[in-house]
């Protein structure tokens, strides 16, 4: 029984080739990038190579506005500190309700600690930015405005150009965490007034522990890890030298590969969402669906727990989630599905599937062959599938 991997939104397969441009930095290569030895100087030229793959792929007009982190976290608290930091005379920050947890978890941090005012604006029921809400909450007090690019759970893109544009208006800076969007959209950051993005290697087929920031040439900037020279004295300590060349490689590939990730990706998700919907009563798609990562596919199921149904797929060989990898492990729903407002009887029960490029059409024949038998044993034990009062055939799957 082949597996099936539909949870590329928590992280993707290493790309053989990656692995491959990697390697050597283990051996062969294995200099520090600092020395100015000829083992030095022979990583140091890998890097700088590295760097102009990731800025190409991002569309950035400077190689050095690129800053290697160990991931999105790191970059993400780098981008919020460093905001506070720069920008002394504001004390608040705007945010979303459906934030990764990378960023929620500091923003509470820092209205506990007395920090920082945060503002947390909400979404509507496909997980669009209130923007009525957004408007009332920049002043001249605001650091900092971090929006996500695009939603890791339900895939909902931001408009984050022209958000962005409103906060340069009160003079505030700009943060995105755009780790679920580098490598599945075109992103040209020559082209925006956004000041820093977070970017994480492991959802782009690179390798786990990578990351990075860009910060616009010009934005004030105060590092987080601070100590060496390194990254032009943003970032200290010794280059990941085979994760970064990984990465590199990784952001080559992703845009070699973005129009695939636009059409065949894109077709993929789509043929599994009108399968489940023609094969399965009570469940709709939660999201924006006109505007969604071409990927990211979440579907609601009433009336039943998620964590059963992710059971009975991973014994059928096929992996998928019910939302954020790290906050798996919680009984409650998803803060992204409470925000926008889900009904309580199909939240419990939300599933994301999330393709590669590396997926194919047997994947989704495979899922329509499973899921319907699970959704139909889970439901025949469900109190609450059976103490409705409606034919179930009745229901007709819509978008939320």
């Amino acid at each position: 029984m082949t597996p099936v991997y539909l949870d590329n939104n928590a992280t993707t397969r290493v790309e053989p080739s990656v692995v491959a441009a990697m390697l050597p930095f283990f051996t062969e290569q294995f200099g520090n990038a600092s020395s100015i030895h000829a083992f030095g100087a022979e990583v140091g030229g890998a890097l700088k190579t590295a760097r102009r793959e990731l800025q190409a792929l991002l569309g950035a007009e400077h190689d050095h506005e690129i800053v290697y982190t160990a991931g999105g976290t790191e970059s993400d608290s780098t981008a919020i500190f460093s905001a506070l930091e720069s920008l002394p005379d504001r004390t608040e920050i705007i945010t979303s309700k459906v934030e990764h947890p990378a960023i929620l978890a500091v923003c509470d941090h820092l209205e506990k600690t007395g920090r920082a005012r945060i503002h947390r604006i909400g979404v509507d029921k496909a997980g669009r930015l209130d923007l009525d809400a957004y408007r009332a909450a920049l002043s001249d007090k605001v650091a900092l405005v971090t929006f996500m690019w695009a939603n890791n759970e339900t895939g909902t893109i931001f408009p984050v150009e022209g958000l962005a544009e409103m906060a340069k208006a009160v003079g505030a800076l700009f943060h995105t965490d755009a780790v679920q969007a580098v490598g599945k959209v075109p992103i040209d950051m020559k082209s925006s007034v956004i000041d820093m993005l977070s970017l994480s290697g492991h959802k782009l087929h690179g390798p786990k522990g990578i990351g990075a920031l860009y910060v616009r040439r010009g934005t004030r900037f105060k590092p987080l890890i601070r100590g060496g020279h390194q990254e032009r004295g943003r970032r200290a300590g010794t280059e990941n030298a085979p994760a970064i060349v990984g990465l590199g490689k990784a952001a080559a590939l992703a845009l070699q590969h973005m129009e695939e990730e636009n059409t065949r990706v894109k077709a993929l998700r789509d043929r599994l969402e009108a399968g489940i919907q023609q094969r399965i009563p009570n469940c709709f798609v939660n999201g924006d669906k006109d505007d969604r990562l071409p990927n990211t596919c979440n579907v609601a199921f009433e009336y039943v727990e998620g964590e059963a149904i992710l059971l009975h797929l991973n014994r059928a060989g096929i992996a998928a989630s019910s939302g954020s990898a790290c906050t798996s492990g919680s009984l409650e729903p998803s803060h992204v599905l409470r925000a926008m407002d889900i009904p309580f009887t199909a939240a419990h029960g939300s599933i994301r599937f999330s393709f590669s490029r590396e997926n194919t059409d047997q994947d989704v024949d495979r899922v329509l062959d499973v899921l319907p038998g699970i959704l139909e044993k889970l439901r025949d034990l469900s109190p609450f599938w059976a103490g409705t009062n409606e034919t179930p055939k009745a229901f007709k799957p819509v978008y939320a």
